[in-house]
């Protein structure tokens, strides 16, 4: 969702570059403990060192959440798109501001999967099965997933109907925990569906841990286990998003037809070129990547996943890593002086823009606001999605507290 972000007065570009830390600092200090400022992986150098913590979305809303408690804090500037801002309001204590530098800054993926896309889909869905006998006799009953990349109004949506949320670390925890029925154990003659939204890839990438047979790998002439919905083919007039009765029963999951439009860049090209060229060099991607790509690579995770592997990695070792370019090459430099080398795993200029929407102006601009007693930009959910999506929230937590979490498609690299 991009929102409209009015033009900032034309001081804040005006200004020198190398006034503008100096500035932020000043206005930190000056707002003291209530304020929390929290900067996204992804995000620039020039936003990060303005950082009191840095992570992926989840982990820094629930840092916020529990550091607004210890330092009573009012205010969170997250310094990252608008679903992370919506996932801190979510989590933050009540009468906590949550504010996004610019407002414009969205994400595609979430943008990919609305909440009245999705109740479509849901109807769709549910009509299809009721009119398809199964091929064993058996009930059919379906369970959503949403990725943490989602907009609150569709995580609501998801826990609304029993569903729950995941990250792209315990997706495996939270499939198992949905093919077991989910909150209600699976009956002896039932078949557990899984709706997976937003991202097509993560989803596919899960299911095939999982043992089942995705649209890229399925034998010829067999149905395949996942089966893809595309919201837009349906506003175009296909009655089921482009699936057909059949393949939708043959699924065990459906995936939403989104991606995220950083990853979607990494190509399997890009893994035989690398192989071709320097055989020794380990391939590590996110999830969120092709099937095809995450086939060919060593290692696959999550953002934290990455991180430590290349934290923990051997000096001499070579890395080609799949992710969004600022965190590579903040990674690269860290790396770089222990005498491990790492390169981003294309050459194409893998950038989240809307998170590079984020800069310093915006940053001052909104610190000037609150410094006199003005809040812009908030970002706040409302009470019944609040509602819903705390319960989708809050069945992930319950499935993944205290347990190991695995690097996405490949099951033995673990992260604590």
């Amino acid at each position: 969702m991009q929102l409209w972000q009015p033009s900032l007065p034309d001081t804040y570009y005006s200004r020198d570059e190398s006034e503008l830390a100096p500035a932020i600092t000043a206005r930190r200090e000056q707002l003291g403990d209530d304020l929390i400022i929290l900067g996204h992986h992804y995000q620039v150098d020039e936003i990060v060192r303005h950082a009191d913590f840095t992570g992926d979305s989840l982990k820094l809303s629930q840092l916020a959440a529990e550091q607004v408690k210890a330092q009573n804090a009012k205010y969170v500037v997250f310094c990252g798109v608008h679903f992370m801002a919506e996932s801190a309001d979510l989590l933050a204590p009540d009468g906590t501001t949550v504010i996004l530098p610019d407002l414009s800054a969205g994400c595609s993926m979430a943008d990919m999967a609305d909440y009245e896309d999705a109740v479509e889909a849901w109807n769709l869905i549910h009509d299809a099965l009721a009119k398809t006998p199964h091929p064993d006799g058996k009930t059919v009953r379906v369970i959503p997933i949403t990725y943490v990349n989602s907009t609150a109004a569709v995580k609501a949506f998801v826990g609304m109907h029993h569903g729950a949320c995941c990250t792209s670390s315990n997706a495996d925890l939270v499939f198992d925990w949905a093919m077991k029925g989910g909150e209600e154990p699976v009956k002896d003659n039932e078949e557990i569906k899984i709706l997976f939204l937003p991202d097509q890839h993560l989803g596919r990438n899960t299911a095939s841990m999982f043992g089942f047979t995705t649209e890229v790998d399925a034998p010829e002439g067999e149905l395949a286990q996942t089966v893809l919905y595309d919201p837009k083919l349906t506003r175009a007039g296909e009655p089921l998003g482009g699936m057909g009765p059949d393949q939708l029963m043959a699924a065990r999951v459906v995936l939403w037809a989104g991606h995220c439009s950083v990853h979607k860049l990494f190509r399997p090209e890009h893994c035989d070129e690398l192989r071709e060229n320097d055989p020794e060099m380990k391939i590590l991607v996110h999830p969120e990547c092709a099937k095809q790509v995450v086939d060919k690579a060593d290692l696959a995770g999550s953002t934290e996943f990455i991180i430590r592997t290349i934290e923990d990695a051997e000096p001499g070792s070579r890395w080609a890593v799949g992710t969004e370019i600022h965190l590579v090459n903040r990674l690269a430099k860290a790396a770089a002086e222990r005498g491990v080398f790492v390169r981003i795993l294309s050459d194409c200029q893998c950038l989240c823009t809307t998170m590079y929407r984020i800069d310093e102006p915006h940053l001052l601009w909104v610190l000037d606001n609150l410094a006199e007693g003005k809040v812009v930009n908030q970002v706040k959910v409302h009470p019944e999605a609040k509602k819903w999506a705390l319960k989708a929230l809050d069945r992930m937590l319950k499935q993944t507290r205290g347990k190991a979490v695995h690097a996405v498609g490949k099951p033995a690299a673990l992260v604590d």
